[in-house]
């Protein structure tokens, strides 16, 4: 049987105007460091209205970076507690 030790607590905030939509993405790590994303997304002027679906694609966006940060600082991490470099994590 698993057991989860640890947890983390993930937001994602939107602003909207007429024609964009930005997500701000912050992960709280148990160590207490906070690692912070964005995306963004842009609606034709021709496409209707669809407040929801440009907060899907601005945070799906800021999701991914948000997970390429973490790829980033665990592969640093390796690095750093093994002295050599490590072939990097995708």
């Amino acid at each position: 049987m698993m057991e989860t030790a640890v947890g983390w607590h993930v937001e994602l905030e939107f602003e909207e105007d007429t024609h964009r939509t930005r997500a701000a993405a912050l992960v709280r790590l148990s160590d207490g460091t906070e690692v912070r994303a964005h995306g963004y997304a842009s609606r034709h002027p021709s496409d209707a209205q669809q407040p929801r679906v440009g907060e899907e694609i601005a945070g799906a966006r800021a999701l991914n970076e948000l997970a390429m940060k973490l790829l980033t600082k665990a592969h640093d991490e390796i690095d750093e507690a093994s002295g050599r470099t490590s072939y990097p994590l995708t």
